[in-house]
């Protein structure tokens, strides 16, 4: 890896091609397992991933690729769960980001074949459930996240976790640029988790309309609410206003069902396509470049920073 970054996993944004160009440029790329809509599909894109990235590291040997990742649902709802496991473990999917749940036999299953198990979270208690489970890192969903997110500053977050967790923690939350990587790393993060800044890519399979809406937002207009899914997330204000809703008046929904994430419906118009999610690191997003240009522009400012912070701690070596 060339900066301690992973390329979260974004329903109906994450692809193949934005993955492997991830790779290619040194960040850990990944992909929703739901974002194709059937576990052929999901088994058709790990070929294609795979593929691409031994290609490339064949006429690649001193520019190898990082290793790359799959989210999987595994809440109870998701009956794809087992179908999507196989195609994983058939491929030996080298990263597994889990979600809503900390299933002990996904957990295995991945160890069974040498691969690993990140999982996110949004809570210590959901942390230390993780942590039981025998998962190799906890990815803390702080306040302002995309998707799914959690209301806990990162530095209370992280540094409870880190009283009880001593493996691999990934900070996620607003993380836009290669200063808050720094920042992240020097909070005692071991990676950062980063969302928002690439729906925004060329590679990206998000919308036009939704791309030309992150950059015209800002933090203020990041609804958080649990009415979109069922779990408390982040969503554009606008894009809720122009699915025909009122953001201050939604509809309750008592409990996630994945089979909604599926078929995408909600009051005639499609939740997470046509309502989009988003973090409150938009502000900070105003261009739509290559995933290789993004990833470059993330390594010059981390390295700057690291280098900046070294200096202002024990000076300059020269």
């Amino acid at each position: 890896m060339s900066i301690p970054v992973i390329q979260a996993p974004m329903f109906l944004v994450s692809n193949p091609k934005m993955v492997t160009e991830a790779c290619k440029a040194g960040i850990v790329g990944s992909f929703a397992a739901l974002n194709q809509r059937n576990s052929e599909g999901l088994d058709a894109w790990l070929r294609e991933i795979i593929e691409d990235l031994e290609t490339w590291n064949i006429t690649n040997p001193d520019l190898l690729a990082a290793p790359f990742g799959v989210n999987l649902i595994v809440h109870r709802t998701n009956s794809r769960l087992q179908e999507d496991l196989q195609a994983i473990i058939r491929h030996k999917v080298p990263i597994v980001i889990t979600s809503l749940g900390a299933a002990e036999n996904v957990v295995e299953a991945v160890h069974a074949y040498g691969g690993i198990v990140f999982h996110d979270v949004t809570n210590p208690r959901h942390a230390k459930k993780a942590a039981a489970a025998g998962v190799d890192g906890l990815i803390l969903v702080c306040a302002g996240a995309g998707g799914h997110a959690g209301t806990l500053s990162p530095f209370a977050f992280l540094s409870e976790v880190r009283e009880f967790y001593d493996k691999t923690i990934l900070l996620a939350g607003c993380i836009s640029d290669g200063r808050s990587v720094a920042s992240a790393r020097i909070m005692g993060a071991d990676l950062a988790y980063i969302g928002s800044r690439f729906i925004n890519v060329a590679e990206s399979g998000a919308s036009e309309i939704m791309k030309k809406l992150i950059i015209e937002s800002n933090a203020l207009d990041v609804v958080y609410t649990a009415e979109v899914s069922g779990v408390p997330g982040n969503f554009l204000r606008k894009s809720i206003i122009d699915a025909g809703l009122d953001p201050d008046n939604l509809q309750t929904k008592s409990k996630v069902e994945i089979g909604e994430m599926l078929t995408c419906e909600q009051d005639e118009k499609k939740a997470w396509k046509d309502i989009f999610s988003a973090g409150q690191g938009v502000g900070s997003v105003c261009d739509t470049p290559t995933t290789a240009e993004l990833c470059a522009r993330l390594k010059k400012e981390y390295d700057a920073t690291v280098k900046a912070f070294l200096n202002e701690m024990v000076g300059d070596p020269r």
